[in-house]
């Protein structure tokens, strides 16, 4: 049954004139007398209306499928509305995927003022490493990423969002504390702490170094520094993950650096306030952080 041959015989049966109720449902009376023939030929030829002279009233089966059709209305309209009113205050909820060491102090800002901002928005947050979260974004169990490497997948759509440099933790005392850069040939031999962060070795591409000289692997910051100030080796760490300590030395590490990408799928549809918030999220890294 056609919804619209539904809502037209309704109005012409309030003013049982085609004219009058062409012009209130907004068409043609060709079209309006052309969709109440073929709603009576649905219901197997009977006839609603009646002509009395130049006007037109219902018949006895007309004001009877009237109040049937009058009440069915009625309810659409109803769940109409209901589902309307739920979808307007119902929660949406942003999933969003993030390497370890991406939730920095700009990052969780964000977050923290986006919600407060937008009472309907909710989070859910997940760390894994970089391709366990891209494959959450193919499978669409993630809105978004924050990864810190690119595929040529081309089903997501990267964009970048920032860099940050790699430095060397040193003991204070060590030969190399007052260089004011270090190349990371210049490290290969000396007893390293490798810092693997804490899921899954997302950032293995520099956190190891050679593989007999590594002494000890954590999956902490402060772990890995109080190792550093030990004595017991040297350490590789991005700059979020710096430390204020007089134990230990932090030289930058020339021409290594981590970029951090938003990972998104191409062609999904996002709730507005899911969008408002990546594009919001992009802009803000983009500005905050070291120019790409």
């Amino acid at each position: 049954m056609n919804y619209n041959y539904l809502r037209y015989f309704s109005v012409l049966a309030q003013v049982e004139h085609y004219t009058l109720a062409a012009a209130r449902l907004g068409i043609s009376q060709p079209s309006l007398s052309s969709a109440i023939h073929n709603l009576e030929d649905e219901l197997g030829g009977v006839r609603l209306f009646e002509k009395v002279g130049r006007n037109i009233r219902l018949t006895e089966e007309g004001r009877f499928y009237r109040e049937q059709v009058d009440a069915a209305l009625q309810q659409l309209h109803q769940a109409s509305q209901t589902l309307h009113e739920s979808k307007v205050s119902a929660p949406v909820v942003v999933r969003m995927g993030l390497v370890s060491g991406a939730l920095d102090e700009t990052v969780a800002q964000e977050i923290t003022e986006y919600a407060k901002q937008n009472p309907r928005i909710r989070f859910q947050l997940t760390e894994s490493s970089a391709d366990d979260l891209m494959d959450m974004v193919r499978q669409e169990r993630l809105d978004m990423a924050l990864v810190d490497t690119t595929n040529r997948d081309r089903s997501l759509h990267f964009r970048k969002l920032c860099q940050q440099n790699f430095f060397v933790a040193l003991p204070a005392d060590h030969p190399y504390a007052h260089k004011e850069r270090l190349m990371y040939q210049q490290l290969q031999g000396l007893p390293q702490v490798a810092f693997h962060y804490s899921f899954e070795n997302a950032f293995s591409q520099w956190a190891s170094g050679s593989e007999e000289k590594t002494v000890c692997a954590v999956n902490t910051a402060q772990t890995a520094l109080s190792l550093v100030a030990a004595g017991f080796g040297f350490c590789f760490l991005p700059e979020s993950c710096i430390q204020k300590r007089e134990d230990v030395a932090f030289v930058p590490l020339e021409n290594w650096h981590q970029a951090l990408y938003m990972c998104i799928l191409y062609d999904k549809w996002l709730e507005p306030p899911v969008w408002g918030f990546i594009e919001k999220l992009v802009r803000v890294l983009r500005q905050s952080n070291v120019p790409i």
